[in-house]
């Protein structure tokens, strides 16, 4: 007769792996004139303008999906006002 343990279901699959957050996005809103190039161009589509305004009534951009971002900084390298970079989190890395 089986016992009751082996006649459970058996323990979650480990086949889809957490993705990790590998980059890292800082936004200064005040500074952003929305202009939209960081999120047009980003490599990943980890980028979206909110809905929200700075107090400039300018969109900004957002991190919609941090999970995508692989921190190339290409958004910081095209925006002409300063107001976005990013980096690659170190600690992501496998050690």
């Amino acid at each position: 007769m089986p016992s009751t343990e082996e006649a459970s279901d058996p323990p979650p699959s480990r086949s889809e792996p957490k993705k990790k957050v590998r980059g890292v996005v800082i936004v200064t809103p005040k500074r952003c004139k929305g202009c939209g190039f960081c999120v047009e161009f980003c490599p990943t589509a980890a980028l979206e303008m909110s809905d929200d305004m700075n107090e400039k009534g300018y969109h900004y951009p957002v991190v919609a999906h941090p999970e995508q971002c692989n921190g190339c900084d290409l958004c910081g390298m095209l925006c002409p006002d300063f107001a976005i970079f990013g980096f690659l989190d170190k600690r992501s890395k496998k050690r």
